[in-house]
């Protein structure tokens, strides 16, 4: 690691600790050439995938987006906070591992509508009456009775 102070292109680690959550290593570093010191740290560098919305456009994943939707059709029911937040882990954790570059948005609501499944039958109506628009009261039925 090159030095701030001098530009040296070595240093030594002498100390390393690990942060409390766990999500980054600290390290304490002393220049070989002027004996300073200075601290790095090392993060693990993940990406989401880029979702592609439904007229191709390309957008960063937004987990405030997907938790708005998710309160939204969660409005006035039972489910409390840190269920969907578990929820919301659960999808992030599907993106992340997926390896994916790019993601259509339609998968994106998939994820949400089976997250939502599992938390509350009305909030997973609701959501996928608007995310899938349905044309006819027929294809709407469909859906309840899958349920």
């Amino acid at each position: 690691m090159k030095c701030p102070f001098c530009g040296h292109p070595e240093s030594q680690v002498v100390e390393t600790r690990v942060s409390e959550d766990g999500d980054f290593v600290r390290r304490r570093r002393q220049c070989g050439s002027c004996d300073k010191r200075f601290t790095t740290y090392e993060r693990p560098d993940v990406a989401f995938p880029v979702v592609v919305k439904r007229d191709g456009s390309r957008e960063e994943f937004d987990t405030r987006k997907v938790r708005a939707s998710m309160r939204l059709a969660l409005r006035k029911r039972p489910v409390g906070v840190a269920r969907i937040d578990e929820a919301l882990l659960r999808i992030e954790q599907k993106l992340l591992s997926s390896g994916l570059r790019e993601i259509d948005s339609h998968k994106v609501g998939e994820l949400v509508m089976q997250e939502l499944k599992g938390l509350d039958a009305v909030a997973y109506v609701r959501f996928a009456s608007v995310y899938k628009s349905f044309e006819d009261v027929d294809a709407f039925r469909k859906l309840l009775r899958d349920i």
